[in-house]
Formats: C-alpha cells, sequence, structure tokens
C-alpha cells in the first residue's frame, strides 16, 4: 500500500516575477506504507521543497499530494492535522529549541494534538529513549545540552507525535562522525521497532547507503529515479553525471571488479566489503 503519491506535483517559487524558479516539476512518486526511503541530489534539486510539500508546509503551485489515499489539501482548515501524521525534523533542528526544559519541548507536539497529561508524559519518555536521550537531560534546559544532545531532543520533539510518516532533511549535518553514526543507528532502531514510513534527506551516499531500503534521486526539480537502494549506486555513471557518486567503498569494490577480482557488484558499506573480502581471502591461501 502507498502511504503518499503525488501526482505531477510542481512549485513554482516568485511565480510570475523575474526571479521564478520552478523547484518541483511534474513530480509522480509513490512511497509505500513501512519502508525507507533515501533522498538525494545536488544543492538546488528540490528535495528540501518537496518534502516541505509532502508535510503541507507549503501548498503546491500545482498537482496533487495523498496520504494514504486522500488529497491533503482537500480541507485546506486541517492542514495542521497532516503535520501530526507527517512529522517534519529540519536541518539543524536545534534552532527549533525554545521551551523551558527539554521534557517541555518534546510535549509542546502532543500536547498540540490535545492529549490527555499521562499520554503526553509517554509520549515523551518514549521518544527521548527512540533518540538517544538520557532521562535526567529532560529536567534541563534544551540551551544546556551538547549540540548532539540538542538535535536528539528536536528530533524526539516530532517522533513523540507519532507520525505515520517520519521526514528527516539532513539530521546528521554538522555532526562529528561518531555522533553521526549514533544519531543514524537511533533513527534506523525506531524505524525497526515503529515499522513505519521514514524519509531521510542526505548529501552523504555512505549515510544512504547504511539505512535506506530505496533511493529517490531528485535532479534539476525532477525524479530521476525512485528504485532500490543497490539498484541506483549501480548506475554510478549516471549519478556523476548529475554531481553525485556512490559511497566510497562501492567504488572501490567496483573498481576491484574491473581490475578481475572476483567480487560481487552492489557492496554498499565497509561491513559488507570486509565480509566479501575476508571470504575472498580464505579462497585464495
Amino acid at each position: 500500500m502507498n502511504v503518499i503519491e503525488t501526482e505531477n506535483l510542481s512549485f513554482v517559487y516568485g511565480q510570475g516575477t523575474p526571479f521564478e524558479k520552478t523547484a518541483n516539476d511534474r513530480l509522480n512518486i509513490q512511497i509505500k506504507e513501512g519502508e525507507f526511503v533515501g533522498i538525494i541530489g545536488h544543492t538546488g534539486s528540490g528535495k528540501s521543497t518537496l518534502v516541505q510539500m509532502l508535510n503541507g508546509l507549503i501548498k503546491p503551485t500545482s498537482g496533487t499530494i495523498r496520504l494514504e489515499g486522500t488529497d491533503i489539501w482537500q480541507s485546506p482548515k486541517e492542514i495542521r492535522k497532516i503535520r501530526f501524521k507527517v512529522g517534519l525534523v529540519f536541518q539543524y533542528p536545534e534552532y527549533q529549541l525554545f521551551e523551558e526544559t527539554v521534557e517541555k519541548d518534546i510535549a509542546y507536539g502532543p500536547r498540540n494534538m490535545g492529549l490527555s497529561e499521562g499520554d503526553i508524559r509517554e509520549r515523551v519518555i518514549s521518544a527521548a529513549r527512540f533518540s538517544g536521550l538520557r532521562s535526567e537531560l529532560l529536567s534541563k534546559s534544551p540551551f544546556d545540552l551538547s549540540g548532539g544532545e540538542k538535535r536528539r531532543a528536536a528530533i524526539a520533539g516530532v517522533i513523540a507525535m507519532d507520525p505515520d510518516v517520519l521526514i528527516l532533511d539532513e539530521p546528521t549535518a554538522g555532526l562529528d562522525p561518531a555522533g553521526r553514526d549514533v544519531l543514524l543507528a537511533q533513527i534506523s532502531q525506531y524505524h525497526k521497532e515503529r515499522k513505519n514510513t521514514v524519509l531521510l534527506v542526505s548529501h552523504s551516499m555512505e549515510d544512504i547507503a547504511k539505512t535506506a531500503d530505496r533511493i529517490l534521486v531528485m535532479n534539476r526539480g525532477r525524479a530521476e529515479m525512485l528504485e532500490d537502494t543497490r539498484t541506483v549506486f549501480s548506475r554510478g555513471e549516471e549519478l556523476e553525471k548529475m554531481g553525485l557518486r556512490v559511497p566510497q567503498i562501492t567504488k572501490i569494490m567496483s573498481g576491484l571488479q574491473k581490475r578481475g577480482f572476483d567480487v560481487p557488484s552492489g557492496i554498499l558499506t565497509v561491513e559488507q566489503a570486509a565480509g566479501v573480502l575476508a571470504a575472498y581471502r580464505g579462497r585464495s591461501v
């Protein structure tokens, strides 16, 4: 079942002015319920505009977005309800923190959903656990947290709304490698446990390779590909023409293959490569 579908979806900034720019051009995409989709594309390819439309934050210039079969703009006065079902974590989400305590910040969304205090508290605790926040941090000011902790607190605020679709726009931007790995692992664990739909926008091909079932490739406002991860990264030459690249380990293993080594195609992670090379070494001894 498709949880999200778009039909000829377009958005034009500054329409009718000398600064008119088409950000998304007649997109027709389908996102299945429960899958993890990576969204990649060069800067200015339309990724952020797309996810903001999926969340109902901006209205399409033309075309339709369906959530579970229903046009999200069918009742414009109720668009706020869509944002509870399609949660969006912006790039550098820690700048959205504003409450006196971390707990109040995480509770903000559920409280606006009209939940009881008991349900709100339960969601805050659950969201903090999913995002890797220690319980003792809940009583602190969000501005006293470290950079990584602020990021996790902001993500927890969206998770606490228990959205059917969780969209993350460059959630690891600005984090050090260790912090990035921890956050990605927590997002993956959240997806496995909740079994909801996750869309991850990232410039890191390695991050996408580790997490995504399928990849949406955006190029000049259009959807160039929407296929499984292995298939997309097997089209390295096409990606390079769009200013993208395959994961570094995929490129290395492809190079070995071209030099006559009997290694399989479509290696996406260092862990996969290590297993293949260990087996290869065992055969050659």
